[in-house]
């Protein structure tokens, strides 16, 4: 998060009743298809399109009803992204990240899970019969792994939108981690200052 820090999980969960948790997911699988018949999309990487405008990955604030942070975030996954979601389940195991402090006393848990290719193209086609569909969440968009011939187009021109919080970061961090670039295409990518 903007202006938040990194901190380990123990000591998140550690924080006491003041503190609220939000949980997001980046959900991606190996895509072997090609863009202009030329192009590998290698991997299709999801986010979404905010009712802020804002660019980010699906999830939203564990309640007091959520047994655990995973709870909380496949509930909302089904709320936002529909019932295909129902196929998998996002665990512990898939656990990334935390920040906190950007906003007053939230913490932000980021997990990465991936899907088969066919568990993808289900989530993006249900999304939109989602009980948050054109309300919290106005469309799903898949991340462009790939920088075109013109050093612009594609994953620099896509880093260039508005993102909430540290979506911007975790999914640079998430692909660079994951090796879902090709070789050489992160360290040409700006990243953002640390704060």
């Amino acid at each position: 998060m903007a202006g938040g820090h990194k901190v380990e999980l123990a000591e998140a969960l550690a924080l006491g009743s003041g503190w609220r948790h939000a949980c997001h997911a980046l959900l991606y699988a190996p895509d072997p298809g090609m863009l202009f018949g030329r192009i590998p999309l290698r991997y299709a990487v999801l986010m979404q399109m905010r009712f802020d405008g804002r660019l980010g990955f699906p999830g939203g604030f564990v309640d007091a009803q959520d047994s655990s942070l995973e709870d909380g975030l496949n509930r909302e996954l089904r709320e936002e992204l529909g019932e295909a979601v129902s196929a998998f389940r996002v665990e512990r195991t898939d656990y990334r990240s935390s920040h906190a402090g950007a906003r007053p006393r939230v913490v932000a848990h980021f997990y990465v899970k991936r899907l088969t290719l066919k568990q993808l193209e289900a989530v993006e086609a249900g999304a939109p019969q989602a009980k948050d569909h054109g309300l919290e969440v106005l469309g799903l968009v898949r991340v462009p792994l790939y920088t075109l011939r013109d050093g612009v187009g594609g994953l620099p021109a896509f880093l260039e939108n508005s993102f909430i919080g540290a979506a911007r970061e975790q999914l640079l961090e998430a692909l660079q981690d994951l090796g879902l670039l090709e070789s050489g295409s992160f360290s040409s990518l700006k990243t953002p200052a640390h704060h």
